[in-house]
């Protein structure tokens, strides 16, 4: 049987985040890409100290909890995830996108989020496996403030 993902995460990714929320399970029932996903910081904690390979337990559609954390827009689990050594360079293997989570925060238009990657480390210039990049993305979405975070960074 292929596990699929939750209705809130189908709602989440519609746009629907009231929809999201009203439709999240307990939190003991999320997986750590759903705790990342909607900031259940506790849960994330708990998952993550029970099997610290949790750090890149991997959603049904193809991202890990950084990818989750940065789409949902939340700097404490992105932090926690982090911290814990997730992979800051891991390419999601999506149909819908295949990026790294700095690619992710490009896409969110997220410069706080941006920012934390980029000072843990993460390759301002890391492209996914069709040759686009953050900074690409930035400028697709006209994004001036991220395109020059990222120049910051070293981004070319």
């Amino acid at each position: 049987m292929t596990e699929t993902i939750s209705p809130a995460l189908e709602a989440l990714y519609r746009g629907d985040a009231e929809g999201a929320y009203k439709l999240l399970p307990p939190d003991e029932e999320l997986t750590p890409y759903e705790a990342a996903t909607f900031d259940r910081v506790e849960r994330l904690r708990q998952l993550l100290d029970e099997d610290p390979a949790n750090v890149m337990a991997w959603s049904p559609d193809g991202f890990t909890p950084l990818h989750g954390a940065i789409f949902g827009g939340h700097e404490s689990t992105a932090r926690l995830l982090i911290e814990r050594g997730a992979d800051l360079e891991a390419v999601s293997t999506a149909e819908i996108a295949q990026v790294r989570p700095l690619g992710t925060a490009a896409f969110v238009r997220s410069v706080p989020l941006g920012r934390i990657l980029l000072e843990a480390g993460a390759d301002p210039n890391g492209a996914n496996p069709q040759g686009g990049t953050p900074l690409g993305t930035a400028q697709a979405n006209g994004d001036e403030e991220f395109a020059a975070l990222l120049r910051e960074f070293g981004a070319t």
